[in-house]
């Protein structure tokens, strides 16, 4: 079945399970991957599917009430980010299985909206992959939202330190990355990002104290530096 943009989403999970190899839930799973509800399609392959069928908010909400990982994908691939609200987005961040997920939903929500309050709604649910949710957010924005002013960034500083002693590994990595990038933003975000980074490194907290020697590596390598736009 060739599909199209007409195609509905019982077509679409007809051909995804068609078309699906067993064989990949092996790397799946040993990239962190749950892999109880996926059937075996790379990223690379939805892509290509989404660009078959193209944005059909309708589709996407259809393709996401099924189990199945890889429709889950392929929605958050064709929702129409104009169409979507805050509590949308809250919906499905409740969802969230897997930090590819998160990492995919996270740039289509800052495509539907960026604003601290969303950012923190997300960040003050104690669910992991919600968390995470916010701080993929914000590690996107830094780097895709060019126009976005710095006072955007530099005030999700308290939610970044507050959030640095969350432990869980999905969540500190991504307050970790969240911190990177804005550093990496210019040249006064990255004073700024290195000096909470270097605070966060002095801290007795375990987690913080990694999220900011992290960040203190990355933000002071050389041809990191040299790479910084005023």
């Amino acid at each position: 079945m060739e599909l199209t943009p007409q195609s509905s989403a019982e077509d679409v999970v007809a051909v995804l399970e068609a078309t699906a190899d067993p064989a990949r839930l092996a790397e799946m799973e040993r990239v962190g991957i749950r892999t109880d509800t996926a059937i075996g399609l790379s990223n690379p392959e939805l892509r290509q599917i989404a660009k078959a069928v193209g944005v059909n908010h309708a589709r996407a909400a259809a393709l996401w009430q099924s189990p199945v990982r890889e429709a889950r994908m392929l929605a958050l691939l064709t929702f129409d980010p104009a169409e979507l609200t805050q509590e949308d987005m809250l919906a499905l961040a409740g969802d969230f299985a897997s930090w590819e997920m998160v990492d995919l939903a996270a740039d289509l929500f800052v495509e539907a909206r960026f604003d601290a309050a969303l950012v923190s709604a997300f960040a003050e649910d104690d669910r992991e992959f919600v968390r995470r949710t916010a701080f993929a957010m914000i590690a996107g924005a830094a780097v895709h939202r060019k126009k976005e002013p710095d006072e955007s960034f530099l005030a999700l500083f308290p939610l970044i330190e507050a959030h640095a002693a969350d432990g869980r590994n999905f969540v500190k990595k991504a307050v970790n990355w969240a911190l990177r990038n804005i550093g990496m933003r210019n040249t006064r975000c990255h004073r700024a990002a290195l000096a909470l980074a270097e605070k966060l490194a002095a801290s007795d907290d375990r987690a913080k104290a990694w999220v900011g020697r992290d960040a203190v590596r990355y933000m002071t390598d050389p041809k990191r530096i040299a790479r910084l736009k005023p």
